[in-house]
């Protein structure tokens, strides 16, 4: 069934008004009528099942709650993807699919061995259209919520908003070259339910020894993820699964 994510300024009781793209969406796309059903999520009570009352063509769709639902889709830990900024869209892409595996919010992050840099007005516009494709994600993923999208950080940004999380961990590609390396298994069984992760990706180049280093001092704790390179928006995704195999399949 069709879900939308609408503002808490657009619910009224058991009332809800859906406006901007959405409209579109619901009357030319999916060629919806008054008495359908879909599903709207409001950002603090979650996911309801709703009836189309009134159509007004190209402004505004309204509808009634019919039932709250009690969903469980979102992973049961906070999990914080630290992505280097790369060419292309690459970062779209660990956007969209980490959505879909349950990441909580993103940090972008300017390494640096980013090829990719951001001034002030291309990060405006990338970080818009990054929550406009968190947003598609989470409906088509049928999430309870559309994961945040932060503001580009340096590295001393970065260590400072960290001491707020119970596990630190840092893709670091030296773990995958190592036969002594430090092992994802180990670190994904210290993950409880409740606990709050934060994990850093490094960019095409990969991590400086300085950035790691800084990391390091920071108690982030170094893991490899299996024993192949990866590319930049291949790991988030195979934490990601390791992670909810780890904590909802078994």
């Amino acid at each position: 069934m069709q879900r939308y994510f609408i503002d808490r300024t657009n619910w009224e009781g058991d009332g809800v008004a859906i406006t901007g793209n959405d409209v579109h969406h619901m009357t030319r796309v999916m060629r919806m009528q008054e008495g359908d059903t879909f599903i709207c999520v409001h950002p603090d009570h979650g996911p309801a099942l709703c009836e189309i009352d009134m159509i007004k063509a190209g402004e505004k769709v309204t509808g009634i709650v019919r039932e709250w639902l009690a969903e469980h889709k979102e992973l049961p830990v906070k999990v914080t993807i630290v992505q280097s900024l790369g060419k292309g869209d690459k970062l779209e892409q660990v956007v969209q699919k980490g959505t879909e595996l349950g990441a909580y919010d993103f940090i972008p992050f300017e390494a640096e061995r980013s090829v990719a840099k951001w001034d002030e007005k291309k990060a405006k516009k990338k970080i818009s259209r990054l929550e406009k494709i968190a947003k598609e994600a989470s409906e088509q993923s049928e999430r309870s919520r559309i994961p945040e999208i932060l503001s580009v950080m340096t590295i001393t940004e970065l260590i400072k908003k960290s001491h707020k999380y119970d596990i630190k961990l840092i893709a670091y590609e030296k773990e995958a070259r190592s036969g002594d390396h430090h092992s994802l298994a180990e670190q994904l069984q210290r993950v409880t339910s409740g606990q709050s992760v934060i994990v850093v990706f490094g960019p095409e180049g990969g991590f400086t020894s300085e950035e790691a280093d800084q990391l390091l001092s920071a108690d982030f704790y170094p893991v490899r993820l299996g024993p192949r390179i990866l590319r930049m928006e291949t790991a988030p995704l195979y934490f990601l699964s390791s992670l909810s195999y780890q904590l909802e399949e078994q």
